[in-house]
């Protein structure tokens, strides 16, 4: 829509003085105008009369935002905001002021971006970091693992109401029942209470591990952030090949620096006991349990257990 002074423009020479006034009139009938009025009984005329043009604006925004088309097709001159108005106390006379304001969606918008910026994730598909979370169709989706999905939102609850725990969760189960669905929404939750948060898909950062060797402030830089950040996730755990350096330099360091300090959490097709045969053997050394049962020394008790039931939704 076009502003005023484009209006009058359009409006030809000869004509233009009762046109204005005809739009003068029409602005100050409009029911937003109005109802400023109505508040303002003590506005002067004048006052009105000077400002038209902001009174256009307000007018014209307000019905677009009526007619929200979404905030990607927001018509108004700065997307996502609006105007509106405001009537002071300047040396004794009322002055109409006007200030650009968000609307909710915009303000939706930016608690989102809020939120994603407090999450890294290393080799996860990010659409499972941004879909929208619906509690009631997470339940419902899978009733098969109601109780694991139960535990999971009471340990959200918990560290909603009392802050993180130093206890993270071990996510058990078969392929496919939502184990890394159900971490993404932990780590939106609590992200949304101002929580950093990582995870990480264990096979592809193993591997990515190895060639970072070379790269020493990159791996530095990585381990920090997992040593640090308020929630950690190792998503599938027990599926990476994994190697003695990695193991004991790598993941021992960062576990080592977190247990009882901030909460990690995993996911996995193995059990604890599993997982720790599994961390035993690596493809250089072969079997070390001492080296796996170190390991587990700083998982095990640092984790409740949940076991997550249902049908492959992957297939």
């Amino acid at each position: 829509m076009d502003s005023i002074g484009d209006v009058l423009k359009q409006m030809g020479g000869s004509r233009i003085r009762q046109r204005t006034e005809d739009l003068k009139t029409k602005i100050l009938n409009e029911p937003e105008v109005r109802q400023l009025r109505l508040r303002y009984p003590d506005l002067a005329e004048q006052e009105l009369t000077r400002n038209l043009s902001r009174l256009y604006e307000f007018v014209k925004e307000k019905k677009h935002c009526d007619n929200c088309p979404g905030l990607e097709n927001c018509p108004n001159d700065f997307q996502g905001h609006y105007t509106k108005l405001s009537v002071d106390d300047v040396n004794g006379q009322r002055r109409i002021r006007d200030y650009k304001a968000p609307c909710n969606l915009q303000l939706a918008h930016e608690r989102d971006k809020q939120i994603s910026s407090r999450i890294r994730s290393f080799y996860v598909d990010e659409r499972a970091l941004q879909e929208g979370y619906d509690d009631v169709e997470i339940m419902r989706k899978d009733p098969v693992r109601s109780s694991a999905v139960m535990q999971v939102f009471d340990y959200i609850d918990q560290a909603k109401a009392s802050g993180l725990q130093k206890k993270g969760l071990y996510l058990q189960g078969p392929f496919g029942t939502g184990k890394t669905f159900l971490m993404c929404y932990l780590l939106h939750e609590l992200a949304k209470e101002g929580h950093s948060g990582v995870i990480v898909y264990m096979p592809d950062f193993v591997e990515d591990v190895k060639s970072m060797i070379q790269d020493g402030e990159k791996l530095r830089d990585t381990i920090e952030l997992m040593k640090n950040t308020d929630l950690l996730i190792f998503d599938d755990i027990g599926a990476e090949n994994m190697g003695p350096w990695v193991r004991d330099h790598v993941l021992g360091s960062i576990l080592n620096h977190r247990m009882n300090r901030k909460p990690t959490f995993y996911t996995s097709n193995y059990s604890l006991s599993d997982l720790g045969k599994h961390l035993s053997f690596t493809n250089k050394d072969g079997e070390e349990a001492y080296k796996g049962e170190r390991l587990m020394n700083r998982i095990s008790p640092f984790v409740e257990t949940i076991h997550v039931l249902g049908e492959n939704k992957r297939g």
